[in-house]
């Protein structure tokens, strides 16, 4: 897998990176995430210090992030259940033909 050298800016500083190539891509749209995010901030808390910043974003991007892990299960077995009810009706509409 090659790898690809990358800057990029978050919070106005420039991070230099060795990612897969693959990832290029999903780091760049993630930087771009935490400095809309940042920017958010800025405007809705009227915070100027980058650090805070910074950290209100990671605290937010996390939470977001759990919250979307535990609602994965949840999202699974409803899917699961859907799937038994279509099989089930299937079947029963084969029986019948």
């Amino acid at each position: 897998m090659a790898e690809v050298a990358l800057k990029v800016l978050i919070g106005g500083r420039v991070y230099p990176l060795t990612v897969k190539q693959e990832e290029e891509q999903r780091v760049q749209e993630v930087a771009k995430l935490i400095n809309d995010k940042m920017k958010e901030f800025e405007l809705n808390y009227s915070v100027r210090d980058k650090q805070d910043l910074l950290a209100m974003c990671a605290l937010n991007l996390l939470v977001t992030e759990q919250n979307t892990h535990k609602k994965a299960p949840e999202l699974e077995k409803e899917l699961l259940q859907l799937d038994l009810f279509v099989s089930d009706y299937l079947q029963k509409e084969c029986d019948v033909k």
